[in-house]
């Protein structure tokens, strides 16, 4: 282990970050930062938690000359939260010659583009950046350089789109970092379309955030017990902050509703509430005033809290990716936790694949649900025989 001095960091930059408590790089910045230093586009395949917002900003902060046209680095991200996560990090270390600020929805757009236009490095989300831009509020002529952060995310959410668009409008020979959970399949297209001869890394999360262990657990449920079943859950005595995943918005609100009724305190998050909501939701939560959180798969990503004991699906997850995703946020930070599926009749085949997969299945025989057998899906020969999902 040694400081960042080495990897080609500035002393002042080393200061900055020595004054938060940063001394160590990570992996991910370790083998992102040289690169990224000398001009170079990057592909980055990095989890949640790895230390990658560092891994391109202090790069950004030291390339970045104050006196140029702005704003002159563009980092997108999927959602509100994370944006304003990104754009602390970058407060942090970015002393008071750097303005970085934030351009997401359900705030006044005329002030956040005046702000926008002020700032040397902008943190936005796609669908408010490309609105901004459409308005003629905000020009990206100056951008040299440009980070997706968790572009698979945006490809989850449907801001593919917004995202080529805005692209369009930027230099061609700007320099191009990007961070993803995978880089395969339409996350890995995107990519090579974006970058020109990127280097290619992969990050580990640190040992201090791996997760510890989980038990996997999944809940046979009727319609009429699935409640139930879940305040029951809630009041276990080892149940502590518990996130509760839904499938929909209204859903979520109907839960935390149905939840009271039955003395258990909880809150919703989910993109139709506002900025200053979902703020005060996820500080209530993390703070332990409120135990129980209720959220859509959307409004839940970048919320990273280490005290989880409890990710329940009330609504379980359609994909194995989803699954990992959700039941990620408990075990945080070396400690254990408790992943619990709640399954209705109809739903048991589609979960009993998503545990094969992800290699559950066992903890889902035991409940004496039936396991599906493995799909297998048959294509011509010129496109490669078959493939199992």
């Amino acid at each position: 282990m040694t400081d960042f001095r080495p990897l080609g960091v500035s002393e002042a930059v080393c200061q900055l970050l020595a004054a938060r408590g940063i001394e160590f790089p990570f992996q991910i910045q370790t083998l992102v930062i040289p690169e990224a230093l000398r001009g170079g586009d990057i592909l980055a395949r990095s989890p949640t938690g790895s230390g990658k917002t560092l891994a391109f900003a202090i790069p950004i902060l030291e390339r970045l000359d104050p006196s140029e046209p702005r704003p002159a680095a563009l980092v997108l991200v999927p959602t509100r939260e994370l944006c304003v996560q990104v754009t602390e990090e970058f407060a942090l270390i970015s002393g008071d010659k750097i303005n970085v600020a934030s351009v997401y929805g359900g705030v006044p757009l005329k002030a956040q583009a005046n702000e926008a236009k002020a700032a040397h490095v902008i943190v936005a989300t796609p669908g408010r950046l490309q609105d901004l831009v459409d308005r003629g509020l905000l020009s990206l002529d100056a951008v040299q350089v440009l980070v997706l952060d968790e572009a698979d995310r945006m490809l989850d959410m449907g801001f593919k789109p917004q995202v080529d668009r805005l692209v369009r409008k930027l230099r061609e020979d700007r320099q191009t970092m990007f961070f993803s959970a995978t880089l395969d399949g339409e996350v890995g297209e995107l990519a090579r379309r974006y970058t020109h001869f990127p280097a290619r890394f992969e990050g580990e999360l640190p040992a201090d955030r791996r997760s510890g262990d989980v038990d996997h657990r999944f809940v046979p449920v009727t319609n009429d017990t699935k409640v139930s079943t879940l305040v029951e859950l809630l009041n276990e005595a080892n149940c502590g902050l518990a996130l509760v995943f839904v499938r929909t918005k209204a859903g979520a609100d109907r839960l935390v509703e149905k939840l009271r009724r039955h003395d258990v305190d909880a809150i919703a998050i989910h993109g139709d509430k506002g900025q200053a909501q979902r703020e005060n939701a996820l500080e209530r939560f993390d703070s332990g005033k409120v135990k129980t959180l209720v959220a859509t798969d959307v409004a839940a990503r970048g919320l990273d809290v280490d005290d989880i004991t409890h990710v329940i699906n009330f609504d379980p997850p359609e994909e194995p990716d989803v699954y990992t995703h959700r039941v990620g946020r408990t075990g945080r930070a070396g400690k254990g936790g408790i992943g619990i599926t709640l399954v209705l009749p109809e739903q048991q085949a589609d979960v009993s694949r998503v545990a094969r997969l992800q290699g559950h299945v066992e903890k889902f025989q035991e409940t004496g649900m039936q396991v599906a057998k493995p799909r297998v899906v048959y294509t011509s020969r010129r496109r490669g025989g078959r493939s199992k999902w």
